[in-house]
């Protein structure tokens, strides 16, 4: 099932999302196949569970869209354990479509989630998976990365969001 995505405005997208306590159940599994349908039917490389107005911590990745299998990864109830170096570059976000920013954010960052099943497990990606990282796990914590640009460029981008959504386009 694809999940509409929800955008800026809408209150679950900057609240803390609630811990997942029950694994490896019919339910989690269907969700979490769900949100990566959404996920490509979408075309992004990352979705939280807020973006579809769930209020859990979970989040999808695939940096390879959908080409292979072996790329894509479920973080249930993640934290970032370690970042290192810095990179800059352009940034967007499915729920707030039609704004793009520059945000530094870094190189590497290792995560350290579980898996669908209940099971813990870490990892370290770079460049962009650094970034997905970053990014999802930020959503689940009710941050945007709007959050990580000027209080200037937020303004604005939160200034143009209410005209669209005065307008009926948002």
């Amino acid at each position: 099932m694809v999940y509409p995505i929800v955008k800026l405005g809408d209150p679950v997208l900057e609240s803390e999302a609630a811990e997942v306590k029950e694994f490896d159940t019919p339910e989690l599994h269907q969700l979490v196949a769900d949100m990566f349908e959404s996920m490509y039917a979408a075309r992004g490389v990352g979705l939280a569970a807020p973006q579809i107005g769930i209020g859990r911590r979970i989040a999808v990745i695939d940096t390879a869209i959908g080409q292979d299998d072996g790329e894509k990864i479920v973080l249930i109830n993640p934290q970032i354990l370690h970042r290192e170096g810095v990179q800059t570059g352009e940034e967007g976000c499915l729920s707030i479509p039609g704004f793009r920013e520059q945000v530094a954010c870094p190189q590497r960052v290792t995560v350290r989630a579980q898996d669908a099943k209940g099971e813990w497990f870490e990892k370290t990606g770079e460049g962009l998976l650094a970034r997905a990282f970053l990014h999802e796990t930020d959503h689940l914590r009710g941050k945007l990365y709007i959050h990580r640009v000027s209080a200037l460029k937020r303004d604005l981008i939160r200034r143009k969001v209410k005209k669209l959504q005065k307008a009926g386009e948002w």
